[in-house]
């Protein structure tokens, strides 16, 4: 008859304690063969010292600074005293002498002033005709019983003359036309200037010139 029997998990741990701690020390053992060494130095303070070099002479001489340019110095002396004989100053006449009067105001009219007087002039008394010359009625135009005022706007100068004449109201205009005889007419007329202050002023007035059948 057989007999059963059991042992127990510690007689079989026991058994293998001896084995697992002579392998562990085989393990420790190799480890330390294989694995490179280490040395562990203890660390050593170092201290520096910076020295300043010295330029070399030769060279030294060589680099030389910019020079800098000195201005100059004027020294101005002002004299307060200055003699009416004083020979150093030369008095030349660059304006030739003259008998007019520089204070006397001359009219001038020219050619240029035509068209440039402002329409709204302030004058005391408006300029008057003294010379009319009548316009021409053409033949045409009285065939054509063509009648009334061709209304002109008239620049008159300061010297009397007629400037520049802007025709208003037209009657017949274009070539040979009533507008065109009015306008030849009204060129001739002169006049005395308007005044302002006692003085002659170019001026600009409107008046018509009329055509009819008498």
């Amino acid at each position: 008859m057989k007999q059963h029997v059991t042992r127990d998990w510690k007689d079989v741990a026991g058994s293998y304690y001896d084995k697992a701690m002579a392998l562990a020390i085989l393990l420790l053992l190799f480890s330390f063969m294989v694995s490179p060494k280490i040395e562990v130095k203890p660390y050593e303070r170092k201290i520096m010292e910076v020295t300043k070099l010295e330029e070399i002479p030769e060279i030294k001489d060589e680099i030389k600074p910019p020079e800098q340019q000195v201005k100059p110095v004027i020294d101005i002396v002002i004299e307060d005293d200055l003699s009416e004989d004083d020979e150093d100053i030369e008095i030349i006449d660059t304006i030739e002498k003259t008998d007019l009067d520089p204070w006397e105001e001359v009219a001038v009219t020219t050619t240029e002033e035509i068209g440039k007087t402002p329409k709204f002039v302030l004058y005391e008394d408006p300029p008057v005709p003294v010379k009319q010359v009548k316009p021409a009625y053409s033949d045409f135009a009285k065939r054509m019983n063509i009648t009334g005022d061709v209304v002109l706007e008239v620049e008159v100068l300061i010297d009397g003359s007629v400037g520049a004449i802007n025709v208003i109201r037209s009657l017949m205009p274009g070539p040979d036309g009533l507008d065109e005889a009015a306008v030849k007419a009204v060129k001739q007329w002169e006049f005395k200037p308007a005044q302002s202050g006692g003085k002659p002023v170019a001026v600009w007035v409107q008046f018509p010139v009329g055509f009819g059948l008498d």
